[in-house]
This record gives C-alpha cells, sequence and structure tokens, in this order.
C-alpha cells in the first residue's frame, strides 16, 4: 500500500496513502472538482456556528463536552466520505531535476505515461466511503480540471519520474 516516487529526482520518496486520512491537506472528492465557492460557504457556516457556540458557553457558563462531539463528527465522516490529496507538495519534496518532462505511473495491469505538468495538476484517491482502495489501488488519479473524473488512471503502485 505504499506509493514510491523515483527516477529524475534529487530525493527518492515514499507515499503511504493511509496515513493521509489523517493529513490536513485531504480534500472530500466531492468538493475536489467544484471552483470552490461551496467550500468557502462551508467554512464560514462552520466559523458561525462555532462562534455561537462560543457565545453561548460564556454568557452562559455552559461546557457541553464540545470536542468530544466534533471528534464523533468527524470520526463518522471519515468513515463514510472518500477523499483525494493534491500531488504537488510531494512532487515539490522530492524535487524534480529540471530536465524531467513526463512522469511514468507504474501500474499492475500496464504503465501510463503522462506530462509531468499533467501530474501536478493532479489528485491521488486514496480513500473511497471511508475504505482504502484494496482492490484497484492502493491509489487513484484524478486530473484537477475534472476531465477524467469518469474514468481515472487506476491501480498505481508507483511513480517515475522522466
Amino acid at each position: 500500500m505504499i506509493v514510491p516516487i523515483k527516477g529524475k529526482v534529487t530525493y527518492p520518496i515514499t507515499l503511504d496513502p493511509s496515513v493521509w486520512i489523517f493529513d490536513d491537506r485531504k480534500i472530500e472528492w466531492e468538493l475536489a472538482f467544484t471552483d470552490g465557492s461551496n467550500v468557502l460557504e462551508d467554512d464560514e457556516n462552520d466559523l458561525k456556528r462555532a462562534s455561537e457556540r462560543w457565545e453561548k458557553e460564556v454568557s452562559e457558563q455552559v461546557k457541553p463536552p464540545v470536542n468530544r462531539s466534533i471528534k464523533r463528527y468527524e470520526r463518522d465522516k471519515i468513515l463514510k466520505s472518500s477523499y483525494v490529496i493534491p500531488l504537488e507538495d510531494f512532487l515539490n519534496h522530492a524535487e524534480i531535476n529540471a530536465d524531467a518532462t513526463e512522469a511514468v505511473l507504474i501500474r499492475e495491469i500496464g504503465n501510463v505515461t503522462i506530462p509531468l505538468v499533467e501530474l501536478f495538476n493532479s489528485y491521488f484517491l486514496f480513500s473511497k466511503d471511508g475504505k482504502p482502495l484494496r482492490t484497484d489501488g492502493p491509489v487513484h488519479l484524478y486530473y484537477k480540471d475534472g476531465t477524467n473524473k469518469n474514468n481515472p488512471i487506476t491501480h498505481i503502485t508507483g511513480i517515475s519520474i522522466q
């Protein structure tokens, strides 16, 4: 369930999709291909609810188990949602050589070569309905523009930068 990035990089790295569920960079699959306006509204609504909760606690001196409720909500959400993570940070950490132009997605069912620019503008799906991608994973590649939203590149077990 690991995905190495190797080839024309300064630092070959190994990605472990099983820990990304705890990563703050993860994005819900449904929100990954939107323009971001819904995400901003959701953030504002969350902030407003938190502010109202704070005001109520301060004015009434009520101390409900807020942290436990939030944790339970997040846990339930994680166990039911599908998540993607942007690849750009990982690729930047590997420090790709200036002469590299393409990436070979290593797969059990045949490798796929894509331009390096497209790899930078991609997501890895690592969790579907709260579960790791065991049968056709460990990750699926989606382009950020959503052009392959219905037909992702699956069975990816590694990336070789060429």
